[in-house]
This record gives C-alpha cells, structure tokens and sequence, in this order.
C-alpha cells in the first residue's frame, strides 16, 4: 500500500517488550493498520545494568502508612534464603551488548518466573498477584509497596525467554541443599531434656518404631466375601484360558455365564438377607472350588504354571481357604484376612498412567 503525504504515521515503542506499533490513521480515521517488530530476533540491541542493591533486608522495604508486614512471612524467608547476586552474574552474560534497552534486573524476572511456577498463575494473573501482594513486591526486589504493576503481561514472555528451566531447576536443587542453613538447633547435645537445675533428664517417650517398606496407598473397595469370591473366580476363569492356550488343551467347562449371573443377580437385589448371602458365598465357593480343581489337574498331568500366574493362583487359594473356614464356622473374621486381590497390571486414576505391580494380597 503507498503511503500519501495526507497520512498520518503514528509510532508508539513498548520499552520492555521491545515492540513498535505503526499506526497509519486517515482523515477520515476509517484505516488503520499495525505491525510488530521483535527487538530481539530482529537484531536490536538490550543491555543489562546492575543497579545498586534498594533493599538488603525486610527493613530497607519501604511500607506505606499503617501496612504492617511481617517479617516471618514465607516469602520473606524465601527472598533472604536465595542468592540472587550468584544467579544474577551468570544472568548478565545474557546480555553482551553495552548499548541498548536496559532489562529488567534479575531478581525481577526469576522471582516472577518461581511465583508462577508454585501458583500456576496465567500471564495476566500473576501480573495482578503481585500488583496486590506487598510480600511479592518485596520478593521480587521492589524498593517499597506500590500500586500499579512493575510489568507487563507481555514481559513475561522475554523472562522465560532468558531464563530457562535448567536455571529454575539449579535455584531449586539449592533451596534444597541449603534449607536447614538458617534453622537454628535449640536442641541439647546430649539429646534429653534439661530440667531447672541444669541436669539432664531422660526423654521418657522411646520406642521402637516399625515400617513396612511393601505398604502403599491404594484405593480398594469394602471387602465383601461375594464381591472377593466373584473377583477370584474371574481371575481363575483368565489364568485357565492362557494356561489352555499356551499348551493346546481344551478349555473345560467354567460355568462362566451362570456364575457372572447369579452374581448380579444378587448384586443388584435391594435386600441382602442373611440366607440369600450365605446361598450366593456357597455358590460362589463351588465356582471358585471347580476352578482350582482344573488347574491342579493340569499341573498334575506335567503341565507347569507360567510365572505370572503363579503368584495369582496362591493368593487365590488362600483366599478360598479363608472364605470356606468363615462359612463353615459362620464367622465373618480370620486372622490375616485378604480384602483385596490385586492383578500384575493396575490402572493408577490419578496419574493416569499404567504401572507395574506383583499379584500380591492385601492383607487385613
């Protein structure tokens, strides 16, 4: 498009954004159009100047009238724990130029950057957060408590530029490293107490402390000897149709229909009685039972067990043994009590991820 001489070129320059904005307005204000340029991929140059250091401690933050800010704060802590001047150097050779933009200091942008990383923040979001939060003002290395933002949304973009997450990750590994530095150790030497005459005495609560390093978090249903003897039965049912095709047998009759259907059946019935329960276990415990009977019979023929199913078929058995002792006994507790079977592959919800772990039972 040409330009007349009766247009009007307006230009207007972003500072930190290193962006400019070219405006072509008309007479009759009708037209306009813009362009953006990148300083930085375009060849302009940006310098880094360390400033002098405006605050060195929580008292050098100017707070305004009757804002009283505490000095136990987490981002207080956080700011005095951090070494800024370490990062702050390898910042700088960013910036290799002397002449240019002056960008913005290095406790600025990677302060921004960490705040965004724990909250999760949007742009525009953590452009506000900070806006109304004086501690974040102080974290970041404001000299004093303002109001309007010190930068834009579109800043934040150059700040992650620069700053990469490898050097988000060293900041991390070194809070880390150093997070018992500033505690202090109130403790005695000796590890008791000290009464008011200057004597030790003996901590009275000792004990011997036992963890089970197999125990983990896992997210099972209410333990019912129906639902059990149904779980089992099906992973009998699994463990026979790979057992016969692995070796070219035929597959004996399971009962597989009638069993899934009296099981629902008395799943979806409203009242559980004390008789429909006992008659639904006795029934469920033939299945199982008949299930077992095959297996033993294959294996005793010289057929062997394939590995993972091994461990499966124990549990298995020592669940039907548990389950046919409480029935005979009209119990309803044994000792050691498996509430759970879990398959070699577990679908974890949270993660959404498939992990691996051995058929083991979970015991009560």
């Amino acid at each position: 498009m040409l330009i007349k001489p009766k247009h009007l070129i307006l230009l207007t320059f972003a500072p930190f954004s290193g962006i400019i904005i070219a405006k072509i307005l008309t007479k009759s204000n009708r037209f306009s159009c813009s362009f953006f340029t990148d300083f930085e991929y375009k060849g302009a140059k940006t310098m880094y100047k360390p400033i002098d250091k405006l605050q060195h401690s929580f008292l050098d933050f100017n707070q305004p009238m009757g804002l009283h800010m505490n000095p136990d704060n987490r981002w207080i802590k956080l700011a005095d724990r951090i070494p800024w001047d370490e990062f702050e150097v390898k910042y700088a050779k960013l910036f290799p130029s002397d002449t240019g933009n002056v960008a913005k200091p290095l406790r600025m942008a990677l302060g921004a950057l960490i705040i965004q990383t724990k909250f999760q923040y949007s742009d525009r979001e953590l452009v506000e957060q900070i806006a109304e939060n004086p501690y974040l003002q102080y974290f970041i290395g404001l000299p004093g408590f303002r109001e309007e933002a010190p930068f834009d949304a579109s800043t934040l973009v150059l700040f992650r530029k620069r700053i990469s997450s490898e050097m988000l990750m060293e900041v991390n590994e070194y809070l880390l490293a150093h997070k018992d530095d500033d505690k202090d150790d109130h403790t005695p030497p000796s590890g008791g107490k000290t009464g008011d005459d200057g004597t030790a005495k003996e901590d009275t609560n000792k004990g011997t402390l036992t963890l089970d390093a197999t125990c983990a978090p896992a997210n099972i249903r209410y333990p019912q000897d129906i639902s059990l003897l149904n779980e089992a039965r099906e992973k009998l049912e699994n463990i026979i149709y790979r057992f016969c095709k692995c070796y070219g047998l035929k597959l004996p009759r399971r009962y597989r229909k009638r069993a899934r259907k009296e099981y629902l059946a008395f799943a979806k019935s409203r009242k559980h009685t004390a008789k429909k329960i006992r008659s639904a276990i006795r029934r469920q415990l033939g299945y199982v039972k008949r299930d077992l009977g095959y297996l033993e019979q294959f294996m005793s023929d010289g057929y062997a067990m394939t590995g993972k199913d091994i461990d499966l078929y124990l549990t298995i058995i020592k669940l039907h043994e548990q389950q046919q002792y409480m029935y005979d006994n009209r119990v309803h507790s044994v000792e050691h009590r498996i509430i759970c079977i879990r398959d070699e592959s577990v679908q974890d919800s949270e993660a959404n991820t498939l992990c691996s772990f051995s058929s083991v039972p979970i015991l009560a």
